[in-house]
């Protein structure tokens, strides 16, 4: 992003369905808040983004927030919610 001069224009953010954070057990559920059903880049627009927290209270807490829930919910359901999203609607 640097080198091709979009620093502070876009941010990048990376999923995938084994994502492991480098600080925790492979099993802890806080891994699956960056986890998806297919390995995947977001590319995020910093203008809209900065816009959306202007009216978000504490935003810096919210990855706190979503691993505090993911691990409230466990590694069964978190996984349970991903693999929903390979079923078919009935």
């Amino acid at each position: 992003m640097i080198e091709q001069g979009y620093e502070g224009i876009y941010q990048l953010a990376h999923f995938h369905p084994r994502y492991h954070f480098a600080d925790v057990a492979e099993n802890d559920a806080s891994n699956y808040t960056n986890r998806s059903p297919w390995p995947m880049l977001h590319i995020i627009r910093e203008s809209s983004l900065e816009r959306a927290l202007e009216n978000y209270p504490d935003p810096e807490s919210i990855p706190e927030r979503n691993i505090k829930l993911a691990r409230e919910k466990g590694c069964q359901h978190m996984q349970a919610m991903l693999e929903a999203c390979y079923k078919p609607p009935e």
